[in-house]
């Protein structure tokens, strides 16, 4: 269940979407191409949904994962 913390800033977040989008593409090279445009966004909407499963306690330790992994 989201907390109303956590509404707040996601409020925070959409009210800046179109300057985040501006500063990404300021960022890329004069010669960069719409995949590379799409490729910023993807990576950056992967690392935004990790540290919002961080904050939510959505995690495994490197030991679990291992475990897992070698398990198979």
């Amino acid at each position: 269940m989201a907390t109303r913390g956590g509404a707040a800033r996601r409020m925070v977040r959409m009210s800046t979407v179109k300057e985040q989008a501006r500063q990404l593409v300021e960022e890329l090279p004069d010669n960069a191409t719409f995949d590379d445009l799409v490729y910023q966004v993807y990576v950056r909407q992967k690392i935004e949904a990790g540290i919002r499963a961080g904050e939510e306690g959505r995690v495994q330790s490197h030991e679990d994962v291992k475990r897992r992994f070698l398990s198979r």
